[in-house]
C-alpha cells in the first residue's frame, strides 16, 4: 500500500530529507483560527516531488476565500525556478460590487501577496503570476440574484534555500495565509496573538 492509500495524499515518505524536512514544517505551521487548512492530492506532473494544502478562510461558518498553495520540489534543480524549490498558489474570493469596480484592484491585490512575503522578511525570487477579475450576472429564471464578482490570483515564487538547503516554508505558509486572510478582508492579526493551530483543522462538509 502506498502512502496516498494510507492517508496522506501526498506520498512523502520515500521523498529526499530536504523536501521531507519542508514539509514537515508545513505540517507544524501555527496559523490563525479563521483558517481551514489540510492536506490535499498534489499535482502529479509539475515536479519531482510535491506537496499540496488548501485553505478556507471560514467566519461565521462562511467561507470568505479559499486557494490552494503547492510545493515543488526538483533535486536537480530548475532553470526557470532559479533553485530547487518552488511554491505555486491560487487563491479565490467574491467582492464587493464597489470593490470589484476599482480599476487599480489587479495591482493592488498582486501587491498583497508580495507585501504579505516581504512584511515577513522572506527572501524570494522569481515572482510571476496573474490576477483576475471576473463578473457574473443572471438573466431569465436566475433573474433574481444578484450580480456577482470574484477575484483570483494565481501566482508561483521560489522560496530562497536556508540550512541544509531548505526553505522556510513554514514562514511562506504563514505569509500565504496572510494573502488570504487579507483577500477575505479579515483584519490584520495582532503582534503577538497566540490564537493559533496547527493543521489539519479542516471541517467536513457537515459542519459548514
Amino acid at each position: 500500500m502506498d502512502d496516498a492509500e494510507e492517508g496522506d495524499p501526498n506520498g512523502t515518505e520515500t521523498a529526499p530529507l530536504p523536501f521531507r524536512t519542508a514539509v514537515d514544517a508545513l505540517r507544524t505551521a501555527r496559523l490563525r483560527p479563521e483558517i481551514e487548512i489540510e492536506p490535499t492530492r498534489p499535482p502529479q506532473r509539475l515536479a519531482p516531488f510535491t506537496y499540496a494544502l488548501e485553505a478556507a478562510v471560514v467566519q461565521e461558518d462562511e467561507d470568505l476565500a479559499d486557494g490552494r498553495l503547492v510545493l515543488l520540489h526538483d533535486p536537480a534543480g530548475h532553470d526557470a525556478w532559479q533553485g530547487s524549490f518552488r511554491l505555486v498558489t491560487l487563491v479565490r474570493a467574491e467582492l464587493e460590487p464597489e470593490m470589484a469596480a476599482d480599476p487599480l484592484l489587479p495591482e493592488v491585490c498582486w501587491s498583497w501577496l508580495t507585501g504579505a512575503l516581504q512584511s515577513r522578511g522572506l527572501a524570494y525570487g522569481e515572482p510571476s503570476g496573474t490576477v483576475t477579475r471576473a463578473s457574473s450576472h443572471y438573466f431569465g429564471g436566475l433573474a433574481a440574484r444578484p450580480a456577482a464578482s470574484q477575484i483570483e490570483i494565481r501566482a508561483s515564487w521560489t522560496p530562497r534555500e536556508g540550512v541544509g538547503g531548505v526553505p522556510d516554508t513554514a514562514a511562506h505558509l504563514a505569509s500565504w495565509c496572510d494573502l488570504l486572510s487579507q483577500v477575505a478582508g479579515l483584519p490584520p492579526a495582532a503582534p503577538g496573538d497566540t490564537s493559533v493551530v496547527t493543521l489539519p483543522q479542516r471541517r467536513g462538509p457537515q459542519s459548514r
